[in-house]
């Protein structure tokens, strides 16, 4: 059913809950590609003359690639056909249309589990991916997560 699967990560621990669920499913389902993805965003551009947006942006590629490879690497030596992607842009919809444009099956995402004013004021990744994704999403909260119900 899932062929290739899309993890986008964003160098914290807590994405990286999303990694043994993608391990059994990948393991169980027959997954062909498991594609890791780590979305660049642009510096801000307030207060932007004190800001060398090339050196930044040059950091943030170099700091991305360093981590999806040291993920890829433990992923392949367990027997799983991976590979990664550097995108910029904003999150969500970039994850979205990369999804959309490279025929993803599934995509496996955590969620920060904010609620209240920090969700409204840092939005939500995962909730922007679930509203505008047109295929199945595994949404991972992190353990310990407390929904306050």
């Amino acid at each position: 059913m899932y062929k290739k699967v899309l993890i986008p990560l964003d160098g914290s621990s807590l994405a990286e809950c999303v990694l043994p669920h993608a391990r059994t499913i990948a393991g169980g389902c027959g997954i062909e590609d498991i594609v890791l993805v780590r979305v660049v965003e642009p510096p801000p551009t307030v207060g932007a003359e004190a800001i060398d947006f090339v050196a930044v942006q040059t950091a943030d590629q170099k700091a991305a690639e360093e981590y999806l490879t040291e993920v890829k690497d433990q992923l392949t030596s367990e027997g799983f056909n991976v590979s990664y992607e550097i995108l910029s842009g904003r999150a969500a919809e970039v994850i979205t249309e990369y999804a959309r444009q490279n025929a993803v099956d599934l995509i496996a995402i955590a969620t920060h589990g904010r609620s209240g004013i920090s969700r409204w004021v840092f939005g939500s990744v995962a909730d922007r991916v679930v509203r505008s994704a047109s295929i199945p999403i595994l949404l991972i909260r992190p353990e310990g997560y407390d929904s306050g119900v």
